[in-house]
Formats: structure tokens, C-alpha cells, sequence
């Protein structure tokens, strides 16, 4: 697994830096460029957004929609694709709509990026640096994403957080190996050794 955790606020950078990641990697070691979507047409504002997205990638990148199963979509790439999954924050936001859960599908995104071979980025943005939100809605969408993040740092073999449109060089980390086990060792029936690490609250 070569995964890219990317996160920032809006406007940050995200989705630029990591398609030019995955640009230059398909430039050096060719394979397609994929880019998985979780946003859904379903008003007028995010039409538009949809579309200017899509014109600023380029002809030379695929694009498959996957607003709620984005495991089955991570499984059905070819193994030499360079994938960007654009955003997991949107995805969250469907999951909850629908009453999806969140863990579950946690495990099985998880589970099919540890199968991959190629590169793959994960863009998100980060919400949790504000006051607390003043309802509860809002409230469980900032925890659930809180704690996605967490899961998918620890997993990641490398965190990025976009400011201004960089790369702070003292926010690129991989984390720590004995980090890296524990969500997907629970999930699996084996209890994550507490000194390693893990998903914090």
C-alpha cells in the first residue's frame, strides 16, 4: 500500500497537489490516471463545481463516481492506476445522510487500500481547527471526520497538510510503524497493542 493522506482547509491546495503528485508518477512510471469522486450532482452550485473540476484535470484523466461504495471503486482500479479520491469529507457527509456506517465502511476502504500496489491519495479536508458547531448534525459530521482521519494517519504511509498551497515541511510525516495496525487489527478479531498507538478520541 502507497497511500497519500492530504488534508487542508477549503482552498488550501488539496486537490492540486495531489493531482501533480500523481501526474508526475504516471509521467515516470506510467499507468492511468483515475480520479474517484464522491460528490453528487444534486443542486445547481455543486453542478458547477463538478464541471469545473472535471475541466481542470484534463483529457487524460478517467473519472469514476463513487459517493457511498468507495471500497468496491479502490477494488475495480487496475493495478498500475495512480487513483485521487476526491473528497472523503463528502463522502462522510453521504454516508451520514443515507445512515450508513461510518465504521464499517471505514474498515472496507481500508482494507481495499491495503491491497493496492500503486499510488493512491486521499484528499479530505480538515474541520476540526473551529469552534465546536452549535448543533448536534453538525457536530457528528466534525467528530465522524475527526475520527476518519485518525484511522486513515495511522494506516497512511504519508500525511500532508496543505496551507495556503503548500506543503508545510514540518507537517510531511510518514507515522510511526507501530501506529500503523491498530484500526485494522481490531477490525480483524486482534486487539491493538496500546503502546503502538491508535485512534484517539
Amino acid at each position: 500500500m502507497t497511500v497519500t493522506l492530504v488534508l487542508g482547509g477549503a482552498r488550501s491546495g488539496k486537490s492540486g497537489y495531489a493531482k501533480h503528485a500523481a501526474e508526475v508518477a504516471a509521467q515516470a512510471a506510467g499507468g492511468r490516471l483515475v480520479m474517484l469522486v464522491t460528490a453528487e450532482a444534486l443542486d445547481e452550485e455543486m453542478k458547477a463545481r463538478i464541471a469545473a473540476h472535471k475541466a481542470g484535470r484534463g483529457k487524460e484523466w478517467s473519472t469514476v463516481e463513487a459517493p457511498i461504495d468507495l471500497a468496491k471503486a479502490i477494488t475495480e482500479l487496475k493495478p498500475d492506476d495512480r487513483a485521487v479520491i476526491d473528497c472523503l469529507t463528502v463522502w462522510v457527509a453521504n454516508l451520514l445522510a443515507k445512515d450508513i456506517d461510518i465504521e464499517e465502511q471505514t474498515f472496507a476502504l481500508l482494507d481495499a487500500l491495503s491491497h493496492r500496489r500503486s499510488p493512491t491519495w486521499l484528499i479530505t479536508n480538515e474541520i476540526g481547527s473551529g469552534i465546536a458547531p452549535e448543533d448536534a448534525p453538525a457536530r457528528r459530521f466534525r467528530d465522524a471526520c475527526g475520527r476518519l482521519h485518525q484511522q486513515l494517519a495511522a494506516e497512511a504511509d504519508q500525511v500532508v497538510l496543505m496551507v495556503a498551497g503548500l506543503p508545510p515541511a514540518g507537517e510531511i510525516k510518514t507515522p510511526a510503524r507501530g501506529a500503523r495496525q491498530g484500526f485494522l487489527q481490531h477490525r480483524r478479531g486482534r486487539s491493538p497493542d496500546r503502546k503502538s498507538g491508535g485512534v484517539r478520541n
